[in-house]
């Protein structure tokens, strides 16, 4: 039995009955809706033998004792005891334990067909000086070390909306704030991440322009950070030291009125048709369930296959949420040394950073995870892995590492989704499309999110956060590649300017948190 097949998207035709086939070789089947116990299923020929709650699995044959259970076709665990067929299958008798994958680099690469570039759908964006292309236009404020957190926080409350209502065109004025900079290590990948998030920020395209404000101080020096990343002071880029300027009230000053020198030029940007090309979409998922593997993710995989035809960009992250199926990644490599990078990214997980930590990475998800019918990492990674769709691996990044290459893309970052999606904006994404099933209240700046709702009754419930409705694909009312061609077109109209649920709700001001690493003295 093949227990390190590729995971492949449910079939296109409507779903309905009480439990889905996946695939053909799998062993469990999933409860489309609450089943109850002694409900005969003449699909699969087994009668159950419990309540089993909708996004659950169920045995669609006995399962010995030690045996692969399979989802997709994929292995997501191992049965701890024999497992009768009609029986609820789920962390009570599932056991989490390591098997050997085959990485097979490459094997399965294909190139993207892509479309000629009068084909290739077109939004309105932002052009900057430099080529690339904003979907928002903020300007950025942005401390080194917590000791100036504060002050940028104070710089852009004073741009109130009645302030900036003579400044349409502008977004608004966000501070990046953030709890490290200082008693953290000097040198080394620590403070090399930290400045490449904070550099990704200031020269975003979501960006008109930006403040940079340090302490004085602090280890991670404000020359430091502009020398190392290349960043220079300028007409749209201002820098500002407390210890210098004259202290928290006179730094608070001297930034509201270069924030108010740099709003009539970033007023005059107006919107662009451009092609699809410059989007860059950061691929997040939480609050996952048991449908997730079924519906947001697929269909946001499929959006983005068709993103990567019109030349634009999906970044797959959350290094832990792919452990256990990143052999479906390696396979699709463009090649052995892209694969490789992968899988070094994942031994630095396993064998460095997570050692003997009770975290996901080692087995366990969250409660949250856990009640929405996912038994253990490799099943949430199963799902998590299909937000990239099924084109070709084209790069693998650290955490917030520019990212230049066209088409699927990954970037290691953790799994907290704050964290992860800090480093995927800081890598270039304009754009952040986000899944859920259990019902994330999540938000970003200065990229808008857009949340994709796993399931009907969770999308009903929290309709004022979530912005498509991927349960229409359990109602039987859309396919999975419909859904993939709504939520594309939903990218190209939120790049265009279009409000999602989340900025409607003011969601984003909160949400900058650099991954920190290292030792802190």
């Amino acid at each position: 039995m093949n227990t390190t097949a590729v995971a492949e998207a449910p079939p296109v035709k409507l779903m309905k009955g009480p439990v889905i086939r996946l695939h053909a070789d799998d062993n469990v089947v999933v409860a489309r809706v609450d089943v109850p116990i002694g409900l005969r299923v003449d699909s699969e020929g087994f009668t159950t033998r419990s309540q089993v709650p909708a996004g659950y699995k169920i045995a669609a044959r006995a399962i010995r004792k030690g045996e692969p259970i399979l989802k997709y076709a994929v292995t997501v665990g191992f049965a701890n005891a024999d497992i009768e067929p009609g029986t609820m299958v789920h962390s009570h008798n599932t056991e989490f334990r390591e098997f050997d994958r085959d990485y097979a680099h490459a094997s399965q690469y294909k190139p993207v067909q892509l479309l000629p570039e009068h084909e290739r759908a077109t939004f309105q964006g932002y052009v900057r000086p430099d080529g690339r292309v904003g979907t928002r236009n903020f300007i950025g404020i942005l401390a080194t070390v917590n000791c100036s957190a504060t002050v940028v926080k104070k710089i852009a409350e004073w741009f109130t909306p009645e302030r900036l209502a003579e400044y349409p065109n502008v977004d608004g004025v966000v501070a990046f704030a953030h709890g490290i900079g200082c008693g953290m290590e000097m040198t080394g990948e620590p403070m090399q991440m930290l400045r490449r998030t904070m550099a990704g920020y200031a020269r975003h395209p979501n960006l008109a322009g930006a403040l940079v404000i340090g302490l004085g101080c602090e280890r991670n020096q404000l020359r430091g950070l502009m020398e190392e990343q290349g960043l220079e002071a300028g007409p749209n880029l201002h820098t500002f030291v407390m210890q210098e300027t004259g202290g928290t009230r006179k730094t608070i000053e001297a930034g509201v009125e270069a924030v108010k020198a740099l709003l009539p030029e970033a007023n005059k940007v107006r919107r662009q048709t451009v092609s699809a090309s410059h989007l860059t979409v950061g691929l997040q998922c939480g609050g996952s369930d048991g449908f997730s593997s079924i519906t947001a993710n697929p269909a946001l995989g499929a959006a983005v296959d068709i993103l990567a035809r019109h030349g634009g960009t999906g970044i797959l992250s959350e290094t832990p949420e792919i452990y256990g199926v990143e052999h479906t990644l390696t396979r699709r490599a463009a090649s052995r040394e892209v694969g490789e990078k992968l899988v070094e990214r994942i031994r630095w997980w396993k064998e460095e950073y997570s050692v003997g930590r009770d975290v996901q990475i080692n087995g366990k998800v969250s409660p949250g995870n856990q009640m929405g019918g996912l038994a253990n990492i490799f099943e949430k990674s199963l799902g998590s892995s299909m937000k990239g769709g099924t084109g070709p691996l084209m790069a693998v990044y650290r955490y917030a590492e520019p990212v230049t290459t066209k088409g699927f893309v990954f970037m290691d970052t953790p799994g907290f989704d704050p964290v992860s999606a800090t480093g995927q904006i800081a890598g270039g994404a304009n754009l952040i499309a986000f899944t859920t099933g259990r019902g994330s209240m999540f938000g970003s700046k200065p990229a808008p999110c857009i949340k994709l709702a796993t399931n009907t009754p969770m999308f009903s419930r929290l309709e004022e956060d979530m912005d498509i409705n991927c349960g229409e694909i359990l109602d039987g009312t859309a396919t999975l590649q419909e859904m993939g061609q709504r939520i594309f077109e939903l990218f190209l109209r939120t790049a265009s300017g279009e409000r999602s649920k989340s900025e409607l709700l003011g969601l984003g001001d909160h949400e900058f948190v650099p991954w920190q690493v290292g030792v802190m003295s």
